[in-house]
C-alpha cells in the first residue's frame, strides 16, 4: 500500500504565501473603495444610509439650497502642511460680529452643502460663515479622504487663517456633521487648537477610525477587524500618511478643554449611538449631548429642528459670550 507524504514545511510556506496575497489583495480593494477618491458604489442602496422623506425633501429641496446659491462667498485657498491645495469659502456677517463658525462636511460631501446648518448661524445668530472643502473633496486638493486626522491640523491652519484676518477677539465655533463631526473632536485636542475656538459642536461623530471601520466591515462584508483592517491601515500609512489607530478621537477629547455638544441620531446604524455616548462620557472638557429619536445617520437637524436649535443655542449662549 503506498503512502502519502506530506511535506508539512511546504504546506505551511504555500499556506503563508496564499495569506499574504489575499491580505494584500484585499488591503489595496478595501483602499480603494474607502480612502481613495473618487465615487463610492457600495454605498449606494445601502440601508444604513435611508433617511425619512421630510429629511430628504429638506436635503434635496430645502430653502437652504436657493440661500447658498444667491450669497456672495469668497473663495479662500490655503497650502496644506503637506503640500496640498485646499479651498473654503467665506461669508462675512450681515453686521460687524466677533463670532464665526467653521463647518466641516462630512464624507464625500462638499463645502457649500454645510449651508444647510450655515444659513442658520447666519441669519438667526448673526454669524461670520466658513465652509472648507475637506482634502479630497470639492475643489480641495488630494487622492485620499483623511476622515479627520490629517484635516485635524487643515482645520486648525484655517483658524489661524481666518484669525489673522478678523483679529485676535475672534470667538470661533466649530460645528462638524459625520466626518466633519470627527474632525473637529480630533482637533479639539491639539496643543495648538486656537485659544479663539470657544465651543465645538460634533453631529454624528465616530470614536475613532478603526472602530468605525470594525463595525462597518463587520456590518456590510461580514468579515472581522483582524488582520485585513490592520493591513489595509498599514497601506493606508504608506499612501495617506496616516493609520486607523492613531484616528482616534476618543484621545482627542480625553484632553480636551473646549466645551462640546454632542448630536446624535438614536436610529442610527451607520455610525452606531454608542460611539457619541462613549465620546460624550470620555470627554474633559464641559460636555452636553443631544439623542434624537427616530433620526438615522446626520439626520438629526432634519427630524428634531426647532429643538436642535433650542439647545444648540443655549449651548452657544453659554460658551460663546
Amino acid at each position: 500500500m503506498n503512502t502519502i507524504k506530506i511535506n508539512w514545511k511546504k504546506l505551511l510556506i504555500l499556506f503563508s504565501v496564499v495569506f499574504m496575497v489575499i491580505q494584500v489583495a484585499g488591503s489595496f480593494f478595501f483602499y480603494e473603495i474607502s480612502v481613495k477618491r473618487g465615487p463610492k458604489e457600495f454605498l449606494q442602496n445601502n440601508a444604513d444610509l435611508e433617511v425619512a422623506e421630510e429629511t430628504m425633501e429638506l436635503y434635496l429641496n430645502g430653502d437652504w439650497k436657493k440661500w447658498v446659491s444667491t450669497q456672495k462667498f469668497e473663495q479662500l485657498h490655503l497650502t496644506s502642511r503637506d503640500g496640498l491645495e485646499l479651498s473654503g469659502y467665506y461669508l462675512s456677517a450681515k453686521k460687524p460680529t466677533d463670532k464665526l463658525v467653521i463647518l466641516p462636511h462630512g464624507y464625500l460631501g462638499h463645502a457649500k452643502q454645510m449651508g444647510l446648518f450655515g444659513q442658520y448661524y447666519y441669519e438667526e445668530l448673526g454669524y461670520s460663515l466658513f465652509l472648507p472643502d475637506a482634502r479630497g473633496h470639492g475643489k480641495s486638493e488630494g487622492d485620499y479622504y483623511g476622515f479627520g486626522w490629517p484635516d485635524r491640523l487643515d482645520l486648525i491652519d484655517w483658524t489661524k487663517l481666518l484669525v489673522d484676518r478678523l483679529g485676535p477677539d475672534t470667538k470661533v465655533v466649530y460645528h462638524g456633521l459625520s466626518m466633519g463631526a470627527a474632525t473637529v473632536l480630533m482637533a479639539s485636542g491639539e496643543e495648538e487648537l486656537p485659544l479663539q475656538v470657544k465651543a465645538i459642536v460634533a453631529d454624528s461623530p465616530y470614536a475613532s477610525v478603526y472602530r468605525l471601520f470594525s463595525y462597518q466591515m463587520n456590518r456590510m462584508f461580514h468579515l472581522p477587524a483582524f488582520p485585513l483592517l490592520d493591513s489595509t491601515s498599514g497601506l493606508t500609512k504608506i499612501k495617506a500618511g496616516y493609520s486607523f489607530r492613531e484616528a482616534d478621537a476618543m484621545k482627542q477629547v480625553e484632553k480636551t478643554t473646549v466645551p462640546i455638544f454632542y448630536v446624535h441620531g438614536k436610529s442610527d446604524t451607520f455610525v452606531p449611538t454608542e460611539m457619541a455616548e462613549d465620546l460624550y462620557e470620555h470627554t474633559a472638557s464641559d460636555a452636553e449631548i443631544f439623542l434624537v429619536d427616530k433620526a438615522n445617520h446626520g439626520e438629526s437637524y432634519a427630524m428634531a429642528g426647532d429643538l436642535y436649535r433650542t439647545k444648540l443655542l443655549h449651548f452657544l449662549d453659554r460658551n460663546v459670550k
